[in-house]
């Protein structure tokens, strides 16, 4: 019999789709659960014990109910935290989220380089030892946002947002000194490829955006090789742990999630 078990996708807000996307277009017969803690978002602008603590036990709550056959952390703040605390907690195969500092570092042409998290990603060691393991040659410039994390969100629920807010963070990274050297920008928050293009428009010169989504795409891929599927995509799964906007909804369909649900 094929096996129903989805893969669970979690993040603090809606971010995590720019991961869950590539990997539906990888794998279009994986059930899906996109599992959002509104209750507890943002998580840029939360305390490191704070998140360390949450994270783990929400997601075995959601292990229990949902029986995933792999987890992915869809969120850099989660990852670059609570990542090994959710591996030692959890008998289920985790895929972690980390700023995409290896791909930027082989395509910066000026050896500048960009990350845009939010402020508790940006402040990681774990950014530090990326930067020191792939990236020693490069001036690594870093800003935390959790204005663009809202941003991302107010887009997917179709509400209006100004250029004007784009140019206001990019400033942030790009006003550093050095900063209009940069070349490439890692998007190290997950919500931050749902607002790419505006990001590219609010730019004051040609910046390439990279993020891990893709990457991970072809790790769930490689991770789940052989494994049986069902032979038809059952609808996809939303579940929050507050009662979501309905205004996502009409955006969460869009990315297959039919289904919404309540923690």
């Amino acid at each position: 019999m094929a096996d129903s078990r989805p893969l669970l996708f979690f993040d603090s807000g809606v971010g995590g789709l720019s991961v869950l996307a590539p990997t539906r277009a990888l794998l279009p017969a994986a059930p899906l659960v996109y599992a959002a803690d509104s209750a507890g978002f943002p998580y840029g602008t939360r305390s490191e014990s704070e998140i360390a603590a949450r994270v783990p036990a929400l997601l075995g709550r959601l292990a229990e109910r949902y029986k995933p056959r792999l987890i992915v952390i869809a969120c850099n703040t989660a990852s670059t935290i609570a990542l090994a605390h959710v591996r030692a907690a959890l008998d289920v195969p985790i895929v972690g989220t980390v700023p995409a500092i290896k791909p930027a570092a082989e395509v910066s042409q000026t050896r500048v380089i960009g990350v845009l998290g939010t402020q508790a990603t940006v402040r990681q060691p774990y950014v530090d030892d990326l930067t020191a393991r792939f990236a020693a040659d490069c001036a690594v410039l870093r800003h935390g946002s959790a204005e663009l994390v809202e941003l991302a969100e107010a887009k997917l629920r179709g509400a209006p947002t100004d250029l004007a807010q784009y140019r206001a963070v990019l400033d942030g990274l790009l006003g550093q000194a050095g900063g209009d050297r940069i070349d490439v920008i890692v998007n190290a928050c997950t919500h931050f490829p749902l607002v790419a293009e505006e990001l590219a428009a609010a730019a004051p010169h040609p910046v390439r955006f990279v993020d891990g989504g893709p990457g991970i795409a072809r790790r769930i891929a490689h991770l789940t090789v052989g494994q049986d599927w069902p032979s038809r995509p059952a609808p996809g799964i939303a579940v929050f742990t507050a009662a979501p906007n309905p205004a996502l909804v009409p955006a969460l369909a869009r990315y297959g999630l039919d289904l919404i649900e309540t923690l």
